[in-house]
């Protein structure tokens, strides 16, 4: 009889895939990020960690022994979430992953445009010696987290060391530590006006596509700056670019677009109250110890034990 097979599409040090081994001593664990070393297991795989959009056709055919996939994204947005439900696939995320790296992203273009770091910067190319007209504090002002999962529970905690009031926006509405009110998605326009900083940190979904618009930074302070570190199509991109030109807000951090890469062609890389960072606020040297440690592993010895991998399950109907 054949082994069961694990196949894992990253590069993972030794002692990551020796541990997984240890874990399924019966198993056989195909592990490479190179499609040539695990292409001729895929449709074999009862596991897979790592989804590739190669892999579709064997892991969502017929004859596929695909039972549970492990992201190694947070976001499960861009997969083929009703074919794996028309499968009854278990669904794991790598949420959570990013909570440190991502909240320090937010927190760096928060301080980098109140305090007009990227504006030092380009003088710094030029030795330009020039105060930039800067003046404002970051402490005592308002932030709205828009989407409180682990990144924005993280997120507000940092915002109390800052003495900032910290307003949520969760689908549940149900209180959260260092949230000092929360709000549902139904009241976004209710919070906005209050804040002197909005966070994206949404997951992309049916209910989030194109959430921000024209109507939400209208409804949003001259003054306030907005950051995106969820998903490009949760925002209506010609319309934030409007907001910036127009002063309607005062400016933003973008980690997210709707295409990507950004084009050159867009006014948002000219702006100078815009900073841009290409996609990477969840990169960390800590990434696969944290997939690996944290969920995977957990849930493999719940798989293996009978039982439904539970950590960051997916549930189709939310999308996330």
């Amino acid at each position: 009889m054949s082994k069961r097979k694990i196949v894992i599409t990253q590069n993972l040090k030794p002692e990551y895939i020796e541990e997984i081994k240890n874990s399924a001593p019966e198993w056989d664990v195909i592990v490479s990020k190179e499609p040539a070393v695990w292409q001729e297991h895929a449709k074999d795989a009862e596991i897979i960690a790592g989804w590739k959009a190669s892999l579709e056709d064997d892991c969502l055919g017929e004859g596929s022994k695909l039972k549970w996939l492990q992201t190694w994204s947070a976001g499960v947005d861009s997969l083929p979430l009703d074919k794996f439900n028309t499968k009854n696939t278990i669904l794991t995320s790598a949420n959570g992953v990013h909570a440190y790296p991502i909240s320090e992203t937010i927190f760096a273009l928060m301080l980098g445009l109140t305090r007009k770091i990227h504006t030092y910067v380009k003088n710094q190319q030029t030795k330009t010696w020039h105060h930039g007209h800067i003046s404002l504090e970051m402490h005592e002002k308002t932030v709205g987290i828009i989407g409180v999962g682990e990144i924005g529970k993280e997120t507000a905690k940092i915002a109390k060391a800052f003495g900032m009031t910290v307003m949520g926006v969760r689908h549940s509405g149900k209180p959260a530590e260092f949230i000092d009110e929360m709000y549902t998605p139904d009241q976004l326009n209710q919070l906005l006006p209050k804040c002197d900083y909005v966070v994206v940190t949404l997951p992309l979904t049916k209910e989030t596509h194109r959430l921000f618009g024209a109507d939400q930074f209208k409804q949003m302070k001259p003054s306030s700056f907005f950051i995106n570190i969820g998903r490009g199509e949760i925002v209506v991109e010609e319309e934030l670019l409007a907001a910036l030109q127009d002063g309607i807000i005062a400016g933003a951090g973008l980690d997210v677009f709707e295409t990507e890469p950004l084009s050159t062609d867009s006014p948002l890389w000219e702006m100078d109250n815009v900073i841009i960072t290409p996609h990477t606020s969840g990169a960390t040297e800590y990434y696969n110890k944290r997939v690996i440690e944290n969920i995977f592993i957990p849930n493999l010895k719940a798989y293996l034990a009978g039982k439904t991998p539970d950590i960051n399950l997916v549930n189709y109907q939310k999308g996330y």
